[in-house]
């Protein structure tokens, strides 16, 4: 966190000299693009944060889900849009992590055609079984695998998703044999999990935290590299297969060329959002846990994730068959 909170004070110095070359910016309302569905995880988390981001840069925000091909339908918009401020993505590991290297030809360059503004949050995954496995923890639960290939499987919500490499992810660390069953989204997957169905399923914090607090499935593990102040008493996977981490990120771009001075100013509307107790409190109760940074840090961070999912993808042979 303290590492956090130094970037985030790193950026707000660094765009105080230019917020005084973006004029009037905002004088009208900010067009938020989520290329996900209304009521998903990333659209109540974009929620949670563009009212405050607007209170900050002294405007409204308007929340536009454009859903469609895995959030490539709005991406695009977005990366279309005139780069001046008035159109803003909030994107995710599927959209420019994942979608550039799995399969396929995007409409848009994930790299080149947007403008980096800010790392927002991070939701990581969590581990859960059915409450009747026998497991206690990971260790145990690998051991159980190993002892029989091929007669478990684990639950995702769709090829190339996040939930499927992360499951891939783990059985080429752990040496696994796991059939892969893919579901239109993870809440298809979950009744087949808590009915035992369904043998594994890695899915995002925010979607499972509910159905583990009411004692619906087992939690065995996170997959942040470090426990999380969101659930400090549960372990994370990297305990037992030293350096595993899987987390979805949320992040704000804008199109291309859009000017240094309007980075600078909605990066710094970010960082303070994100450091208000009242949106703390709300992404906490998401699961998702609040980033922040400079821009160069964040184009640092995905080129990394893309590099580190591009990988595995080309290990892994997946396609969107399999």
């Amino acid at each position: 966190m303290k590492r956090r909170t130094l970037l985030g004070a790193l950026g707000a110095t660094a765009a105080a000299p230019l917020l005084a070359q973006t004029g009037g910016y905002p004088n009208k309302p900010i067009r938020l693009v989520v290329p996900f569905p209304a009521g998903g995880a990333t659209d109540i988390f974009a929620r949670a944060v563009s009212q405050k981001l607007g209170e900050k840069l002294g405007t409204t925000i308007v929340v536009d889900n454009k859903p469609g091909a895995g959030g490539t339908i709005g991406s695009d918009i977005a990366a279309k849009a005139v780069p001046d401020g008035y159109t803003l993505l909030l994107s995710t590991t599927s959209t420019h992590s994942i979608g550039p290297s799995f399969g396929g030809h995007l409409p848009y360059d994930a790299v080149h055609d947007f403008t980096p503004i800010s790392h927002v949050g991070n939701a990581p995954s969590i581990m859960v079984v059915p409450n009747a496995a026998p497991a206690k923890d990971v260790k145990e639960w690998i051991a159980y695998a190993r002892k029989n290939p091929g007669k478990l499987n684990y639950a995702s919500s769709g090829n190339g998703t996040i939930v499927q490499l992360t499951a891939e992810y783990f059985k080429a660390q752990a040496g696994l044999f796991l059939v892969h069953i893919p579901y239109r989204g993870t809440a298809l997957a979950m009744p087949d999990l808590i009915s035992g169905k369904v043998d594994l399923l890695f899915d995002s914090l925010p979607s499972a935290l509910p159905h583990v607090k009411e004692g619906r499935v087992k939690a065995l593990a996170l997959t942040t590299l470090k426990r999380s102040p969101l659930m400090p008493d549960l372990p994370v996977v990297a305990e037992t297969i030293p350096g595993f981490e899987s987390v979805t990120w949320f992040g704000l771009y804008g199109p291309k060329n859009l000017p240094a001075d309007l980075v600078a100013k909605i990066n710094a509307g970010v960082n303070q959002a994100l450091q208000d107790a009242d949106v703390k409190d709300r992404l906490a109760r998401l699961g998702i846990e609040p980033a922040g940074g400079t821009p160069q840090a964040f184009a640092s961070m995905t080129d990394a994730d893309r590099a580190k999912w591009k990988k595995i993808i080309t290990e892994r042979k997946l396609t969107a068959e399999q």
